[in-house]
């Protein structure tokens, strides 16, 4: 895969008078400048509410907004576009799956089954359904190299349990979860089976249908594209019998005093003005990775990881967490240098001009699970390159000389 670092306008400056190096890209990734035109065009050449008017901006822009949702069925290879519903990211959508999905089909007494490394998005909902239901969650165990304890998920999993929610990869772990065979586990006890694919969507080909999800979330401004728009996969027959997560204009069929009908799917999931512009950006954002093909993102991002881990964990003191093998991790790494809190650490490589992350990463019970206060986490993507993993392993090293020396 030919990347070229000046797609990223963002990436061409400098920060403390060092280029940047930004290694953040699980948190939110960078936006290609075709990203970027594609929704200043919006605004400047087609910008009206969609579905609503008969002119012909309005026209057009509901075409650009329809359009994006094609782009994405294809892209996660759903069935049908009426399965592709907007958000405004993954933790909406999750949201939306607790207090419709949740609250209609799980009682008191039934059992939610999560997972140990799952982000609080895909955690706190499902307390919030339990305490309000009177249902109980269970935890997935991991194994010493952090991968799923299949194992214990089929011991847990039980004709008590209704919803089975994990992510498919970790933003901590580096884990890419099996999920087609959770998914049937989950199907055997009458369970249905719910992924967050924030962390995987952006990084390797996905089939919702081969994975044999009934509900799929993910966000776009990991991908390539703007804030605030996601995307919730849900399977033809479960959303349909669903109820809307919200009311208003748009998705409504029918209003009087007393009743409403409202519109067929997907639009009856998507009340009030949407965001048009996050959905068209979305949608460059898949042409974009089209473009190059997801099966070359995963190729040239495990190449990145085949290069860095073993650097890293060839540095004295360094603590991987997540499995040790560059084949089993995506671009994700999370670790600690003993002696150095990792928020001391990720300041210290601001410095440098190299930005990563350090702290709980939304993932409280995990660190909890892994028994440490916060961890720093790099994460790879296409715009990165192995000159950049070369300046910040010297730049490890430089600091780890100067926390030795200062502090020993």
């Amino acid at each position: 895969m030919k990347m070229n670092q000046t797609d990223f306008p963002i990436l061409n400056q400098k920060i403390n008078g060092e280029p940047l190096i930004y290694f953040d890209s699980a948190a939110t990734s960078q936006k290609p400048q075709f990203v970027i035109d594609a929704i200043t065009g919006y605004y400047q050449n087609d910008n009206a509410n969609v579905h609503r008017g008969i002119y012909e901006l309005s026209q057009r822009a509901t075409n650009l907004y329809e359009q994006a949702r094609d782009k994405v069925q294809k892209l996660i290879h759903a069935k049908r576009r009426e399965e592709v519903l907007f958000t405004r990211g993954t933790t909406e959508a999750l949201n939306w799956l607790a207090s419709t999905y949740g609250v209609e089909n799980v009682k008191q007494g039934d059992e939610i089954l999560l997972s140990y490394m799952e982000h609080h998005s895909n955690i706190v909902p499902w307390q919030q359904l339990a305490k309000r239901v009177g249902a109980s969650l269970k935890y997935i165990d991991l194994k010493e190299d952090g991968t799923l304890d299949l194992a214990d998920a089929e011991a847990k999993l039980s004709d008590k349990t209704k919803i089975v929610s994990v992510t498919h990869a970790s933003n901590v772990l580096g884990v890419v979860n099996p999920i087609k065979k959770i998914a049937q586990m989950a199907h055997e006890h009458g369970a249905i089976m719910i992924a967050d694919g924030a962390q995987s969507v952006p990084h390797m080909a996905i089939d919702v249908q081969e994975m044999g999800v009934d509900f799929f979330a993910f966000s776009g401004h990991k991908m390539l594209g703007p804030t605030g728009i996601g995307v919730l996969y849900g399977r033809y027959d479960v959303l349909n019998q669903m109820r809307p997560a919200q009311f208003g204009g748009e998705m409504i069929e029918f209003v009087d005093l007393h009743e409403a009908t409202f519109q067929p799917l997907p639009w009856r999931f998507e009340a009030g003005t949407p965001n048009i512009a996050g959905a068209i950006g979305l949608g460059a954002a898949v042409d974009y990775l089209t473009n190059i093909g997801m099966l070359e993102v995963a190729k040239y991002e495990q190449s990145l990881v085949d290069y860095a881990l073993p650097k890293l964990k060839s540095i004295d003191g360094l603590t991987v967490y997540g499995p040790q093998e560059s084949e089993q991790h995506t671009g994700v790494i999370a670790f600690n240098i003993a002696g150095i809190h990792a928020h001391d650490l990720a300041t210290a490589l601001d410095q440098e001009g190299i930005a990563v992350r350090a702290g709980h990463h939304c993932a409280q019970p995990l660190m909890h699970y892994l028994d440490v206060a916060a961890t720093v986490r790099v994460s790879f993507y296409i715009y990165n390159t192995r000159q950049e993993i070369d300046r910040f392993v010297a730049t490890l090293g430089k600091i780890k000389e100067y926390f030795n020396r200062e502090f020993a």
